[in-house]
C-alpha cells in the first residue's frame, strides 16, 4: 500500500520517539528520589486537569481515558472531535478543515457509540461529495458541537455489562457541567476573533457560562452558550477517480465510419484504453460560510446526600452555505456510441482523439494531449443546517449504605436539512489541443487548447440539478439500574433498558412524476436566455497549492446567485413545471430504519487480594433483543413500489474486567468481552435503487437481513503511575471479528443485470444524459455478511511534568501517545471469491499525539501535533485496475498561549493547522490523486473573563 511520508513527519516522529525513550530511562531516578517530608501541593489549571484525569483512569475498572474541562476549553481546537483526538488510540477525519468523525483503535466511526449525559445520541451533518456528502449512517458528526459546552469527555475502550451494546471500537461519554459542582455563583465568558490566512476573513467566536445555587446549596442552575462564525476557502484539484478507457465503452478513438462521420484510426488506441486516466481532471474552489451555536441548561436538585434529581438540556445548531465551483473535462468518463446527432454535442470519450500520451510503468496515462475534449464548468450551492436537541432526566437515590437506584429517561433528535442543493453546468464541446500532465506532483498542469474559458458565448447550459434532502435521527431511552453492596468487597448491579431509534432520510429531484431523469432537460425558453446574464468570472486562489505555471487562473462559471431568481429555480410552476420536484428519480435516498432495543444486564464488582496483591474488577453479562423495520423502494416489473421488511435478532454479551496491582502505583489490566455493532443504515435498505448523476451510473441493492458485526475483544495493559501527574502505560489489544459486512460490487452492462431489473428502468434513469444506456457499464453493489478477520495493536502513553528541571523549565511537561494497529480482512467480489486481503477500511496503522506545555501562575502555553497514517476507504477500488482507494497521511500542528492578568482576566492566542495540511485522497497502489485540497491556517486571538 502506498504511503506518502514527508520529511516533517519523519522528523517529528523521530523526535517524539527519542523523547519517550530518553525520559523513560530517566524516570526511575526521579521515582527513587523521595524527600524526607511530604508537603501537600494542590495543582490547578491545565496540569491540575491532567492529574485529575489520571486519577479517574487509575480508579476505573475498565480501560478508559478522560479529558476534563480545563483540558477541553484550553486546547486550540475548532470543535469537539479535535479535543478527543488527544486521547491515545483516537484519530479523526476532517471535512472543510475541521474534525468531523473519529476512529478508535483502527475501527471506523460507524463502530463508535456516543452518549451525551448518559444517553445514546447521533448527530449527522452534510459535507462535500469527497467526504461522503449527507451523513446517512451511524457515524457521529462531532463538528456540530463546540468543545466549550462539555466539562468532561471519556473514551471507554473495553466493554462492561453495565455499558450498553453497539460498539466495536469505543463508547464515548460526553458530559455537560452541573451547577452544584461549583458551589457558588460562577460566571465565565470569552470573546475571540478567528482569522483564516487563505480566505483572508476574520470572524467572531464567543462562549459564556453562568451557574448558581440556592437553598443551602441543594438546588442549582447552569446555563452555557457557545457561538462560532467561520468563513472558509477550500481549494485544490480532484479527479473523482482514475479508470481505464475500456470502462467507458467504446473508449478513446472509437468514432465510427458512417452517417457522415470521419474514420478515426489510432494505432495506440489499445494501449491508451488499457491505461488508467483521470475521469474528471479538474480544479475546484469551495467557499463556505458557517455558524455554530450551542447551549446547555442544567437543573440540579439534591435535597439530601441520598437523593439527586437533575434535568439536562443540550441544543446545537450548525448552519451554513457552501458553494462549489469546478473547471473539468467530463468527456473522459462518458461512454456510449457517437452518432451524427450527438457528435457535436458531447458524445464523450469515443470522439476524443489521443494525439500523444505518456504511460508509465504502472500503466497510468500520466500525461496526454487530446482533440475533441468536452469541457464543463459547475456551480453548486448548498444551504445546510443541523439542529440537535436532547432532554434527559436523571434520578439517583440511596435507600441505605448498601442499596442504590438510578434511572434515566430522555429524548434526542438530530434533524439535518439541506433544503437547497442546486447545480448548474455549462459545457463547451470538441476542444482541440487539450492536455493534462500529472508528472509534476499532486497538482497537475492542465491546458485547454482552443477553448475560450471566459467567453459566455462559448458555453451552453446543459444541466440543472435540484436535490434538496434531509436526514433525521431520533432516540428515546428509558433505563433503570439497581446496585447492592453484598459485602465491602462485592457489589451486585443489574438493570433494564429500553431504547427506540428512528432514522428517516429523504431526497427530491426534478420530476415529471416518473423515475425518468430530468436534470438534462432544459426548457427552450431557458435556453434562449443568454449565458452572459447569469454567469461570472471566477478567480482561482492558488496560494499554497504549488500549482505548476501555465494553468488557467480565471474562467467563466454559472452564477447561481443570479440564476436562482432569473430562472425562477425555486418556483415549481415556472417554465411549465420544469423545476417541479418529486422523490421518483431519487428513490434510493427515500428510506428509513426503526429499531426497538430491549435489554437487561447483571454485573458483579469485586475487590480482593491475590497473593497479597490487590485485585479489583467486574464480571457480567448483557442481553439485548433488537426489533428492526427497514423501509425503502424496489422495482416490480419496472415499476417502483414501497417495501417494508421486519426482522429480529438478539445478542448475549459477557464481559470481564480485572485490575491487578502487583506493586504500589503499578497496575495490570485484563479485559475480555463479546461485542456487537449494528449494520450501517444504508446497508439495511430493502429492494434496489437505480441512480444516474452526471457520468456516474449505479445500482444499489440493500439487505435488511444483515446480521450485526460481532467480535471477541481482549485487552492487556500495564500502567505505572510513578509520580504525581506522571504515567507510563502500554496496552495490547485484539479484536477477533467473526461477522463482517462488505459491499460487493461489479461493473457490468445493465442489460442482463444480476438484480433482474428490466432495461426500461435504466432508460428512465438515464433520461437524455450523454453516454447513458442499458448497454453502458453500471456499478452494481449489494452488502452481504462475510467472514471477518483479526485486528491487533498496541498503545504507548507517556505523561511527565518536568518538575526536576531548573528554573522556568520546571513548569514544562509533555504528553505523548502512539498507537499501532494491524488487521487482515479478506475482501470478496460479486461472485463471493476472495480478491484481496488487506487492512480494514478506515484503519490507520500508525497514529500519535504529542503535546509540549508550559504553565505557571501567569503564562500557559502548549504546542500539539496529531499524526494519522494513511488508510483505506474501499477495497477493491471502485474502478477497474485500482486495488483500493484511500486517504494519505496527515500531520496537524496546533499551538496556544494564554496570559493571566489577574484572577478575572486572561488573554489568549491560538494557532490551528499551522502546517496547512492537505486533505489527500488517492486511488490504487499507484497513489493516484483523487482529491487534494487545503483550507489554510487559523489564528485566534481573544480574552477570557471569570467571576
Amino acid at each position: 500500500m502506498v504511503r506518502i511520508r514527508s520529511t516533517k513527519t519523519r522528523a517529528l516522529y523521530a523526535g517524539a520517539s527519542l523523547a519517550v525513550l530518553g525520559l523513560a530511562i530517566a524516570v526511575p531516578a526521579f521515582a527513587a528520589d523521595k524527600p524526607a517530608e511530604v508537603e501537600e501541593i494542590v495543582v490547578t489549571g491545565f496540569r491540575g486537569s491532567l492529574q485529575q484525569a489520571l486519577v479517574l483512569k487509575r480508579d476505573s475498572a475498565v480501560a478508559a481515558d478522560t479529558i476534563l474541562a480545563e483540558d477541553i476549553g484550553k486546547f486550540p481546537d475548532l470543535n469537539l472531535s479535535e479535543s478527543i483526538q488527544r486521547i491515545s488510540g483516537v484519530a479523526i477525519a476532517r471535512d472543510g478543515g475541521e474534525g468531523r468523525q473519529i476512529s478508535v483503535r483502527g475501527l471506523g466511526p460507524q463502530f463508535t457509540r456516543v452518549r451525551i449525559n448518559g444517553m445514546e445520541a447521533l448527530t449527522t451533518t452534510g459535507g462535500t461529495d469527497s467526504s461522503g456528502g449527507t451523513n446517512r449512517g451511524r457515524s457521529f458528526d462531532f463538528n456540530i458541537f463546540a468543545s466549550d459546552l462539555f466539562n468532561s469527555i471519556t473514551v471507554q475502550k473495553t466493554a462492561s455489562a453495565e455499558t450498553e451494546e453497539g460498539s466495536l471500537g469505543a463508547t464515548v461519554d460526553l458530559k455537560t457541567a452541573r451547577p452544584l459542582d461549583y458551589g457558588k455563583f460562577t460566571f465565565v465568558a470569552s470573546a475571540q476573533g478567528s482569522h483564516n490566512d487563505l480566505s483572508g476573513e476574520t470572524k467572531p467566536r464567543a462562549a459564556a457560562m453562568i451557574a448558581n445555587s440556592w437553598a443551602d446549596g441543594t438546588f442549582g442552575a447552569l446555563l452555557s452558550v457557545a457561538y462560532t462564525k467561520r468563513s472558509l476557502l477550500d481549494v485544490g484539484t480532484s479527479t473523482v477517480r482514475w479508470a481505464p478507457g475500456t470502462s467507458f465503452s467504446p473508449g478513446f478513438d472509437a468514432l465510427p465510419n458512417g452517417a457522415g462521420l470521419p474514420t478515426t484510426v489510432n494505432p495506440a488506441a489499445a494501449a491508451n484504453n488499457a491505461a488508467l486516466h483521470p475521469r474528471f481532471p479538474r480544479f475546484d474552489k469551495y467557499t463556505e460560510e458557517q455558524e455554530r451555536l450551542g447551549a446547555t441548561l442544567d437543573l440540579q436538585w439534591k435535597p439530601s446526600d441520598q437523593t439527586e434529581l437533575s434535568f439536562d438540556m443540550l441544543y446545537a445548531d450548525l448552519k451554513g452555505t457552501r458553494e462549489e465551483q469546478y473547471l473539468e473535462a467530463p468527456s473522459f468518463s462518458v461512454g456510449g456510441a457517437c452518432t451524427a446527432a450527438n457528435v457535436n454535442a458531447g458524445c464523450g470519450i469515443a470522439d476524443t482523439n489521443v494525439l500523444s500520451s505518456t504511460i508509465n510503468a504502472q500503466n497510468v496515462m500520466v500525461a496526454g494531449t487530446f482533440n475533441d475534449v468536452d469541457l464543463r464548468v459547475e456551480d453548486r450551492f448548498d444551504q445546510l443546517e443541523t439542529k440537535f436537541t436532547q432532554y434527559s432526566l436523571n434520578f439517583t437515590h440511596e435507600f441505605s449504605d448498601t442499596l442504590r437506584v438510578h434511572a434515566i429517561a430522555g429524548h434526542s433528535k438530530s434533524a439535518h436539512d439541506n433544503p437547497i442543493q442546486t447545480t448548474l453546468t455549462f459545457d463547451q464541446f470538441n476542444v482541440d489541443g487539450y492536455s493534462y500532465d500529472y508528472t509534476q506532483g499532486r497538482v497537475p498542469l492542465i491546458t485547454y487548447g482552443t477553448a475560450n474559458l471566459t467567453d459566455p458565448a462559448a458555453w451552453k447550459l446543459t444541466q440543472v440539478r435540484l436535490r434538496p434532502q434531509t436526514a433525521d435521527n431520533t432516540y428515546d431511552t428509558v433505563q433503570g439500574d439497581v446496585e447492592f453492596n453484598m459485602t465491602d468487597n462485592i457489589t451486585l448491579k443489574g438493570g433494564l433498558n429500553w431504547k427506540k431509534y428512528d432514522f428517516i432520510t429523504t431526497e427530491m429531484r426534478r420530476s415529471n412524476g416518473t423515475t425518468t431523469n430530468q436534470e438534462t432537460v432544459i426548457p427552450a425558453a431557458v435556453t434562449a436566455i443568454p449565458i452572459s446574464s447569469y454567469s461570472q468570472i471566477l478567480q482561482f486562489n492558488s496560494d499554497g497549492l504549488s500549482m505548476p505555471s501555465g494553468n488557467a487562473t480565471a474562467w467563466l462559471v454559472p452564477s447561481l446567485a443570479t440564476a436562482s431568481s432569473l430562472l425562477s429555480l425555486y418556483d415549481k410552476t415556472a417554465f411549465g413545471g420544469a423545476w417541479n420536484l418529486g422523490k421518483e428519480p431519487a428513490l434510493g435516498n427515500n428510506r428509513g430504519v426503526s429499531e426497538e432495543d430491549k435489554g437487561w444486564y447483571v454485573e458483579g464488582d469485586f475487590k480482593t487480594e491475590v497473593l497479597g496483591m490487590p485485585l479489583r474488577g467486574n464480571v457480567g453479562v448483557r442481553y439485548v433483543k433488537t426489533d428492526q423495520t427497514s423501509n425503502g423502494y424496489t422495482f416490480l416489473s419496472g415499476t417502483p413500489v414501497s417495501v417494508s421488511v421486519d426482522r429480529s435478532y438478539d445478542d448475549t454479551l459477557p464481559s470481564l474486567n480485572m485490575v491487578l496491582e502487583p506493586k504500589e502505583n503499578f497496575l495490570v489490566r485484563f479485559a475480555a468481552a463479546k461485542t456487537m455493532s449494528r449494520p450501517d443504515l444504508g446497508s439495511l435498505t430493502p429492494g434496489a435503487t437505480v441512480s444516474v448523476s452526471g457520468a456516474t451510473r449505479s445500482v444499489t441493492a440493500g439487505n435488511p437481513n444483515l446480521d450485526p458485526f460481532r467480535a471477541k475483544a481482549y485487552d492487556l495493559s500495564f500502567e505505572w503511575y510513578y509520580q504525581p501527574e506522571a504515567l507510563i502505560s502500554v496496552a495490547f489489544f485484539k479484536k477477533d471479528v467473526a461477522s463482517f459486512v462488505q459491499t460487493l460490487s461489479t461493473n457490468t452492462a445493465f442489460t442482463g443485470n444480476p438484480f433482474g431489473i428490466p432495461d426500461s428502468v435504466a432508460v428512465a434513469a438515464c433520461g437524455t444524459t450523454s453516454g447513458c444506456s442499458p448497454s453502458a457499464n453500471w456499478n452494481f453493489s449489494t452488502p452481504v455478511n462475510t467472514p471477518g478477520g483479526k485486528l491487533t495493536g498496541y498503545e504507548i502513553s507517556f505523561q511527565q511534568p518536568f518538575k526536576f528541571l531548573p528554573g522556568p523549565l520546571a513548569n514544562t511537561g509533555v504528553l505523548l501517545n502512539y498507537t499501532h494497529v494491524d488487521s487482515s480482512i479478506q475482501y470478496l467480489n460479486a461472485a463471493g471469491a476472495v480478491v484481496a486481503t488487506n487492512d480494514l477500511t478506515g484503519l490507520s496503522r500508525k497514529s500519535y499525539n504529542a503535546t509540549l506545555y508550559y504553565e505557571d501562575t501567569k503564562i500557559s502555553a502548549r504546542v500539539s501535533a496529531a499524526y494519522r497514517a494513511g488508510y483505506l476507504t474501499r477495497v477493491p477500488g471502485q474502478e477497474t485496475g485500482t486495488a483500493y482507494d484511500g486517504t494519505n497521511e496527515t500531520l496537524n500542528v496546533d499551538a496556544s498561549f494564554a496570559y493571566t492578568l489577574n484572577d478575572h482576566l486572561k488573554f489568549t492566542a491560538e494557532g490551528v493547522n499551522l502546517t496547512d495540511e492537505f486533505q489527500d485522497q488517492f486511488n490504487g497502489a499507484q497513489n493516484l490523486v483523487s482529491f487534494y485540497h487545503h483550507t489554510g491556517r487559523e489564528f485566534i486571538f481573544g480574552v477570557r473573563y471569570t467571576y
